[in-house]
């Protein structure tokens, strides 16, 4: 084992006598009969057609990975590789019993999951040289290759990030109440990271049917497992309520075996388990590793468990060796072939180098503003989900506090009572729940995510940054990903540093992600009905201190288009750019400068990213001059972005000086002077409008 024995099982964290069903620990090696194994299944792994299945793909595996390392060395392969020789059993045999129904999470070390779940090595191969013809059309190589269409949600460069991702899929396999299973893998050095914490205990207290498949092969990259970690895989699943197997995972078919009754029992609604599989990868860390961390003799002595000796021996003794030379010469030719067509395969067209960050949206007209009624910012929130949530049988809500507890500021409040497991309270894990959002939107859900405050986004911004933005791409477009992830902000009211923020710059700068940030009732009811409905990821962010703001009320069927401005006032002089709460102090500035006779325009952006340029240009084209406002700090800012443009695209229309007023360059002040100082207001937006009228070219 990889963990040191301290020899105490900590007891389960008070779980109901519900929550532990058939929640049990089985010894390594032991053999389990139970309905999965009746009397006509009982010898399932002694059947010939069986061995012979679980060789084929092992050897498969096997035969990959060699040939993959000396196409590495012969700098074929141009990126980085990771192999998984001498884990062939751990692949196979977890995934023997999966179907067309379930899912894979995988790891930077991932061919052999992809293989042993049905990918075929053609594109494998091509994927790895980068070429068109790649399983993700070169986009994503070895470390991220992945096929949803199959299953497969991704290899993954970040250790453990599939776990939350997996999460999102077993969620989506609940709900969708097929009979779905997911497996997770993960390698024993993933144990130390937070999303293992998070992952687990979110499938335990929603208890989904995902397997949390370890593969322990005694190595955290370079340091010794045994140097990471001071608990038990044993003693952690028993802290989290959930079943736990050991296994030896050199034998495919007691790894089989075990998988076999797991996903048995987690289709008929099991809650989920962890499995640690003991196992040894024979190439070091990534191809190139001097793997002086370990003896040669270490590596001898695990090369005589080897999982294609240990059951070609049982497939010879029962008179099997025709077999297996005839698998040995189909598998062959079978990786030969495809590493000649890989060879042969064209790389991406230069042209396509921007394809696949994002899913083609639908077009929507700009509907007419609403005049009539009236209802508030926050009422439009809970009337835009209560809509989704009534139309689309794929949607659903999750996050802290958003069921019984309605939400911090009750916009969710009695969604819960309407739509029973549909409106799901989380613990307190933003990377969790970020995951969940990725794998239930690669798994066909709708997902809509709450982020208590924007201020948290780096607790959990892997899963945005590094697999919502990029899964699409690095796909070659094999997915979407329809998602939706709402949080709030709003600095005015001493909040502090850690609760004011204004981060919209940070994500608006990652390619893939949208970025909306609404002001008034109907856009706000209008943009978050299309945000919904987008097959892309799109952050919705609120500001707090316009919950209570009304506006008319706009009709059911209001959509707003994503990434289109509106022009809030026209005007000639001058043209001033805002969006959220910050564009009220623009058009309040706006129409007291007019009874001086000074005509300005405000466009309100309303979706930071993609930015509508060109209605700022537009205006710009009208007015010559430009003067933009918001609420986050000015460096490197979306002003900063306005400004470089209008220079680029506009530099010809310019009469004066682009003008930023924005807040200050330090974290927000708690203080309440500090803060009205820190904030942009009124008097500021004015002086910057008079200036920009002032300035002579």
């Amino acid at each position: 084992m990889f963990f040191r024995t301290i020899g105490i099982i900590l007891t389960a964290l008070c779980p109901s006598q519900e929550s532990t069903r058939a929640r049990v620990s089985t010894p390594i090696g032991e053999d389990i009969m139970t309905l999965a194994e009746t009397d006509s299944t009982a010898h399932y792994f002694d059947d010939p057609v069986t061995l012979a299945g679980l060789y084929r793909r092992m050897l498969r595996i096997r035969r990959f990975e060699e040939h993959a390392s000396r196409l590495y060395r012969a700098t074929q392969i141009p990126g980085f590789l990771h192999l998984s020789i001498g884990q062939e059993a751990t692949a196979v045999g977890a995934c023997w019993p999966l179907d067309d129904r379930d899912v894979i999470t995988s790891t930077h070390r991932g061919h052999g999951h992809c293989i042993a779940k049905g990918l075929d090595v053609d594109g494998m191969f091509a994927e790895l040289m980068g070429k068109e013809t790649g399983t993700c059309k070169g986009r994503g190589g070895s470390m991220h290759i992945a096929d949803p269409r199959k299953g497969i949600f991704g290899a993954n460069g970040i250790v453990g990030a599939g776990m939350p991702i997996a999460v999102g899929a077993g969620t989506a396999a609940q709900l969708r109440d097929a009979g779905g299973v997911v497996v997770a893998f993960f390698g024993d050095g993933a144990v130390a990271q937070g999303v293992f914490h998070e992952s687990v205990n979110l499938a335990a207290v929603w208890d989904l049917p995902v397997i949390f498949f370890c593969e322990n092969n005694g190595y955290s990259e370079f340091s010794p497992a045994g140097d990471q970690h001071r608990a038990t895989l044993r003693e952690r699943a028993a802290g989290y309520g959930v079943e736990f197997h050991q296994v030896d995972g050199n034998d495919v078919t007691k790894v089989a075996r075990l998988q076999r009754e797991l996903v048995h029992r987690l289709r008929a609604g099991g809650g989920p388990a962890i499995v640690e599989a003991t196992t040894y990868r024979w190439h070091g860390h990534y191809e190139g590793d001097p793997e002086s961390y370990r003896s040669a003799a270490e590596l001898e002595e695990w090369k005589k468990r080897d999982p294609l000796i240990v059951l070609g021996d049982t497939m010879r003794h029962v008179g099997m060796v025709p077999e297996l030379a005839a698998i040995e010469a189909e598998v062959e030719a079978e990786i030969e072939q495809a590493i000649a067509k890989a060879s042969d395969a064209p790389y991406p067209a230069d042209e396509t180098v921007a394809d696949y960050v994002s899913t083609p949206r639908p077009v929507v007209s700009e509907p007419p503003v609403p005049t009539e009624g009236s209802t508030k910012v926050m009422h439009a929130i809970t009337d835009a989900l209560t809509y989704e949530l009534e139309n689309d049988p794929t949607v659903f809500l999750a996050g802290i506090d958003v069921g019984k507890g309605g939400n911090v500021y009750g916009l969710t409040r009695g969604l819960t009572e309407r739509f029973p497991g549909r409106v799901r309270d989380t613990p307190i894990s933003e990377s969790a729940i970020m995951g969940t959002a990725v794998g239930a939107a690669m798994a066909g859900f709708k997902p809509v995510v709450e982020l208590m405050y924007f201020d948290f986004i780096g607790v959990c911004l892997d899963q945005l940054m590094n697999q919502a933005a990029k899964l699409r791409f690095m796909t070659g477009g094999a997915v979407s990903m329809p998602l939706v992830v709402r949080t709030q902000f709003g600095a005015g009211k001493s909040s502090g540093s850690q609760h004011s923020q204004s981060l919209e710059a940070l994500l608006a700068h990652i390619p893939g992600l949208t970025v909306v940030m609404p002001s008034t009732p109907a856009d706000t009811y209008g943009l978050l009905r299309a945000a919904i409905q987008d097959p892309n990821p799109v952050i919705f962010i609120e500001n707090r201190l316009l919950y209570g703001r009304k506006g008319p009320t706009p009709p059911a069927d209001h959509i707003v288009p994503l990434g289109k401005a509106i022009v809030r006032r026209l005007g000639r002089d001058v043209t001033v750019v805002s969006y959220s709460k910050m564009m009220y102090d623009c058009l309040a500035v706006a129409d007291r400068l007019a009874d001086d006779g000074i005509d300005v325009e405000v466009i309100d952006l309303r979706t930071i990213s993609p930015l509508d340029f060109d209605t700022v240009l537009e205006s710009l084209r009208k007015t010559n001059r430009l003067v933009v406002v918001h609420q986050a700090v000015g460096e490197f800012g979306v002003g900063a972005e306005l400004a470089a443009r209008a220079v680029r695209e506009g530099f010809w229309h310019l009469d004066a000086p682009v003008i930023r007023v924005t807040a200050g360059s330090t974290p927000a002040p708690y203080s309440p002077p500090l803060e009205q100082q820190w904030l942009p207001d009124e008097a500021r937006i004015e002086d910057a409008i008079r200036e920009a009228l002032d300035a002579h070219p």
